[in-house]
């Protein structure tokens, strides 16, 4: 939700793949690809920010917190986030998402956004459940 430079931006990408390639993921086994890559990302959460409301998105805590450390001038990019991450997570109709603690509300959201969607138009999206990571 901050704007980098391109050349930065590029190598964060490089970089974020080399490290999951180090954790050991194979990719023989699993699919990795560039979100930004695939449309539908961003046109979901356009059709999930449409029946979203702005009131429930200003109570997350992670938007008070990012605001704050703005001056106040929090973005409309930083505001939306959460439906893109809802986005990413019922594109692929995913039923359980792992989480930390700090993600749980975002995934309740990603819930309530499912549940709104499947009672306005007939069931279409799981409602994923959280699969909490312990440290």
């Amino acid at each position: 939700t901050m704007p980098k430079e391109p050349a930065v931006l590029h190598q964060n990408i490089l970089d974020t793949t080399a490290a999951v390639l180090a954790c050991g993921v194979d990719p023989k086994k699993c699919l990795l690809f560039r979100q930004s890559l695939v449309p539908e990302h961003a046109e979901l959460a356009w059709i999930l920010g449409c029946i979203t409301n702005v009131p429930r998105l200003l109570r997350l805590p992670q938007w008070k917190m990012k605001r704050a450390s703005q001056n106040n001038e929090g973005t409309v990019g930083l505001l939306t986030y959460p439906v893109l991450q809802a986005a990413d997570i019922l594109l692929y109709k995913s039923t359980h998402v792992p989480v930390g603690e700090d993600q749980v509300l975002h995934l309740e959201l990603a819930q309530d956004i499912a549940q709104h969607f499947n009672k306005k138009y007939g069931e279409f999206f799981p409602v994923p459940k959280a699969i909490l990571s312990e440290l």
